[in-house]
């Protein structure tokens, strides 16, 4: 049942859909404190569009072709009728807390165009937040429009009035089974279309890099931080650190370390090239030079809330690469402390729990 209480302001949620039929109960009951929930589906075969209808959604079928995530987006926003004060696009894989409405009109004032909100993209094994970032989907129509073919962001005619805010959440929980075998030919097609677009060039090099195109992800990577306006460094680094795995993949390790030491100089203040570092230096048996490297992440608060961080630089990998390095360099009993320190992350791990014994096990022996 959606909302029927009167509210201060007119709430509309707005989404794309294909093949989600599994997902729309949690959606539906997410999302139903909206004044209405509009879909554009671009193609289900399975009952997503007959389980959304049943449960209030106003569903309309949109064949986009060539597809591209802007155009169905933008649809999709054309759907929802204009005297919408605050229009939230949710994709269905994604759930509002509930009460979020109540939060939400008490954040919003009529001056705003948009918020930026807490966002959960992914959890860890435990369920706590893993890469955790504020997402800005909250809007108001007139003004805004989707631009980019994929990773599409929202373009704004005139002057943007935002706020941030931790009091309203969403949480993602992502279907691993769907391809993302369309995202290469679309982020090219992005950067055809926008060539200057410092975004969407990293983003592609970044996806050379999944497909294990390692050269293209170098040379992309390049061109990217050549750009004048790629000046965002915590997205210059992770370019930097990009382009230092593609080198290891090909088993260039002194390029690596050189680029891995460049991304270092350019955010002092992250962990993520400090341990990316540690474990190339571990991988070749350089274990001070890991030791070095991890107790200087160590030494890092964990940083603000940004798309870029990586679950592996704040859980308990840090404490393993130290523990296997210290044992490597016969300081065992420090080993010890920090293996156990990676497991109080990783209770259930066997490997952690087998390197345990064996460091226990050698110190009885010495």
């Amino acid at each position: 049942m959606l909302n029927k209480e009167k509210n201060k302001y007119k709430v509309y949620v707005y989404a794309i859909s294909k093949n989600e039929e599994k997902f729309v109960d949690r959606w539906m009951n997410s999302v139903n404190e909206a004044d209405a929930v509009y879909v554009l589906d671009t193609g289900s075969t399975d009952k997503t569009i007959e389980k959304l209808k049943k449960q209030g959604a106003i569903v309309k079928k949109g064949n986009i072709k060539p597809f591209r995530f802007d155009t169905a987006r933008n649809e999709s926003l054309n759907m929802v009728p204009d005297d919408a004060d605050i229009c939230l696009c949710i994709d269905i894989d994604e759930v509002l807390e509930k009460g979020w409405r109540k939060k939400l009109e008490s954040i919003w004032n009529p001056t705003l165009t948009r918020l930026r909100y807490n966002y959960i993209w992914s959890f860890d094994k435990y369920g706590n937040p893993a890469v955790n970032f504020y997402a800005d989907k909250i809007h108001v129509k007139k003004g805004y429009k989707w631009v980019h073919p994929v990773h599409e962001v929202l373009s704004y005619e005139g002057n943007e009035i935002t706020v941030i805010t931790d009091e309203f959440t969403i949480k993602h929980y992502p279907d691993s089974s769907k391809s993302r075998g369309s995202y290469l030919p679309l982020l090219e097609m992005s950067v055809e279309e926008d060539p200057d677009d410092d975004r969407n060039m990293h983003y592609l090099g970044r996806e050379y890099m999944y497909y294990k195109r390692y050269q293209e992800c170098i040379d992309t990577l390049i061109k990217y931080l050549e750009m004048p306006n790629a000046v965002w460094k915590d997205e210059r680094s992770a370019s930097m650190r990009f382009i230092a795995r593609s080198y290891k993949a090909l088993n260039r390790m002194r390029e690596s370390k050189m680029w891995l030491e460049l991304a270092k100089k350019e955010t002092p203040y992250l962990r993520e090239p400090f341990v990316e570092s540690a474990l190339l230096e571990y991988e070749n048996g350089n274990y001070q030079e890991a030791i070095k490297n991890i107790e200087i992440a160590l030494a890092l608060e964990k940083p603000y809330k940004n798309y870029i961080n990586e679950p592996f630089c704040y859980d308990g990998t840090v404490y393993d690469i130290l523990s296997l390095s210290l044992f490597n360099t016969d300081r065992k009993a420090e080993a010890i402390y920090y293996v156990k320190k990676a497991l109080d992350y990783d209770p259930n791990n066997e490997r952690l729990k087998n390197n345990l014994e064996i460091m226990k096990n050698s110190v009885k022996e010495s």
